[in-house]
């Protein structure tokens, strides 16, 4: 079977965690057993999240006073791919050929999501030192509480321009890491590829590399046991088994579980007999096997 599974940037690093990379190795290798069981029976595609390590990143970029000016965020996601592709390489090593493949994904530069900045990235600043840094590097900064923060668009991807190679990879025999955050976000002219200052959501990546690797399933793990009713209330209910449209009718929320339901129902709805789920990266196994999490079909 072909799966595609995502993973949560905090699968590696929680909030709290002092950002080392000793900590975020621990929390991998505690997950890589279940994925590297997976790898052994599937063709396996990796997709993973990186915003913890991103806004890192950009943190260390931002204070490096020998720099004129930070490194562009689409020049850090490559980073982040890289990095995170080389630990699961080393920890799912024991389960065959392991390829991270540097992601480009291409947004449509007129893609609404440009009007409206939204996701937050890097670290925290007071008024003064909010509005230097907006006027020096053409940031669009917003509040985060009593900070400010700066904030970038977070267009759909709609295409992926390493999938050939991935296919490839697939039929081959190799498990494969590719579009880490959402991949680099590019857009495409006559000139070829340009990057553009944009987070593009994992799961949405994820859902466009399942879909156009005809994968039979697309899994997104995370930090719950799968999709709540009255999530945090009196009422909390896991849905079990549920069909795309069930799932419309159940407000979620944008920031967290919202993207990861639209990008399974989409697959889902995209072609006969396919499959999502949605679970806990602790019970992965449990998850693609149909006997844990919320069951999409």
């Amino acid at each position: 079977m072909r799966v595609v599974v995502a993973i949560g940037g905090n699968a590696l690093l929680e909030r709290g965690d002092t950002p080392d990379a000793e900590t975020q190795r621990k929390r991998l290798a505690a997950a890589a057993p279940a994925l590297r069981a997976l790898a052994a029976e599937h063709e396996l595609v990796l997709v993973h999240g990186n915003g913890p390590q991103v806004g890192m990143l950009a943190v260390e970029s931002e204070s490096d006073t020998s720099l004129t000016r930070p490194y562009p965020l689409s020049d850090l996601v490559a980073e982040s791919q890289g990095l995170i592709g080389s630990w699961l390489q080393q920890d799912l090593a024991s389960a065959g050929h392991v390829v991270t493949v540097v992601t480009h994904v291409v947004v449509d530069e007129s893609d609404p999501a440009f009007e409206a900045p939204s996701k937050f990235i890097g670290g925290t600043y007071d008024d003064d030192l909010g509005h230097r840094l907006a006027s020096r590097h053409g940031w669009t900064m917003r509040r985060d509480g009593k900070a400010w923060r700066r904030v970038v668009a977070s267009p759909r991807p709609v295409e992926v321009v390493e999938l050939p190679v991935a296919a490839t990879l697939l039929e081959a025999g190799a498990t494969v890491v590719m579009a880490g955050g959402g991949g680099v976000p590019v857009t495409r002219g006559r000139d070829g590829l340009r990057t553009i200052d944009a987070v593009i959501d994992k799961d949405y990546a994820a859902g466009l590399v399942a879909d156009r690797l005809g994968a039979d399933l697309l899994v997104v793990l995370t930090d719950v046991d799968g999709v709540m009713t009255d999530f945090g209330g009196p009422g909390e209910t896991l849905l079990h088994d549920v069909s795309p449209d069930e799932l419309d009718q159940i407000p979620l929320p944008a920031g967290s579980m919202g993207p990861k339901v639209t990008a399974a129902t989409a697959f889902v709805r995209g072609g006969r007999g396919r499959r999502a789920a949605i679970g806990a990266l602790a019970h992965a196994e449990r998850v693609v096997a149909a006997t844990a999490g919320t069951q999409i079909r």
